[in-house]
């Protein structure tokens, strides 16, 4: 992404440091599940615990094939009467697969919400503010914590890097009018990549793929219980965990020139990883992530393929 050629991106990349940027992220997929045992059922297909998740608190969770490997990950929000439950647009379908698929004998529903709902996030260190200002609304503490506020109409989602707002898919438009009017700058997606990559934050369709097992992508301590009951995939997640070593490992690489992702990066002669997110960040460069074979440590340098350029390793997040 060249995002330095971005004339605005100055002022976009400020208010994602220093202020709040503003971004429309409707497009993710969206569901809901209702019934007695919508969180039985779900604590059955997923990585993470919810069996205690109270109304107002939310996981972040993978869910898997039988080996393990991933289909997707998602946010699981507990509502007073539903889970509502969020995930990459790639990942939409295998979800909506899974809970139809294997929720036969539970008494659940399925609502699909992608078209429905709206979601836009506020990214940056005084998003917290920008959104108790636009609707007047205590904000939540503890990421995936979540409230509704009334004036608006929408639900505050805490996230790791500020606040995700949850709409009325006819009020999207508005509600980012109002947050803009109280301060926030909006910017693009390509623009908000910058800090997700600088955060070391992998993206699934783009970093993760149904190859990759959660413990190579450094998601096993917020993403994997190792004390609840079974789920699927469990016996190859926990078998990694206990008794071996992932053979990948997610890294950060500091490129000497931008190089496009899909590149191979090289230790000699041998292909260790793909780069799979290339950004050019005003804070540290061309910089990138890749989930690399474990017998290339930082602080390594690689060779990419097909160019000029190389990638040094180092541990993540940037800095």
């Amino acid at each position: 992404m060249a995002a330095s050629g971005t004339a605005t991106l100055p002022d976009e990349y400020r208010a994602l440091t220093q202020g709040c940027a503003l971004l429309d992220r409707s497009e993710r997929g969206k569901l809901a599940l209702t019934g007695p045992d919508a969180v039985e059922f779900l604590n059955g297909q997923v990585t993470n615990e919810l069996a205690d998740l109270q109304p107002g608190e939310g996981r972040y969770a993978a869910f898997l094939t039988h080996k393990g490997k991933m289909l997707g990950d998602l946010r699981i929000l507990a509502t007073d009467d539903e889970l509502l439950l969020d995930t990459e647009r790639v990942a939409l379908q295998a979800l909506f697969d899974m809970i139809r698929r294997f929720k036969v004998g539970y008494d659940v529903e399925l609502h699909k919400r992608t078209l429905e709902t709206g979601l836009v996030s506020l990214i940056g260190p005084a998003s917290r503010a920008i959104a108790e200002g636009a609707f007047h609304a205590r904000n939540p503490l503890p990421t995936h914590e979540h409230e509704h506020a009334q004036m608006g109409a929408v639900r505050m989602i805490a996230t790791d890097v500020g606040i995700d707002v949850l709409c009325d898919a006819a009020a999207t438009t508005g509600v980012m009018d109002v947050l803009a009017k109280t301060g926030a700058v909006p910017i693009s997606d390509e623009v908000a990549e910058i800090v997700r990559v600088e955060r070391g934050t992998p993206r699934y369709g783009i970093d993760l793929d149904e190859s990759t097992i959660p413990q190579e992508a450094g998601l096993n301590e917020r993403a994997v219980s190792f004390t609840k009951g079974c789920y699927v995939g469990q016996e190859t997640v926990a078998r990694l965990f206990y008794k071996g070593k992932p053979n990948r490992v997610l890294r950060g690489l500091r490129l000497s020139e931008p190089v496009p992702a899909g590149a191979e990066l090289l230790l000699g002669d041998r292909v260790v990883g793909t780069l799979t997110s290339s950004i050019l960040s005003p804070t540290f460069g061309p910089i990138g992530l890749a989930l690399v074979r474990v017998a290339a440590q930082p602080p390594a340098t690689l060779a990419v393929a097909g160019s000029e350029a190389c990638a040094t390793l180092v541990e993540l997040p940037f800095g």
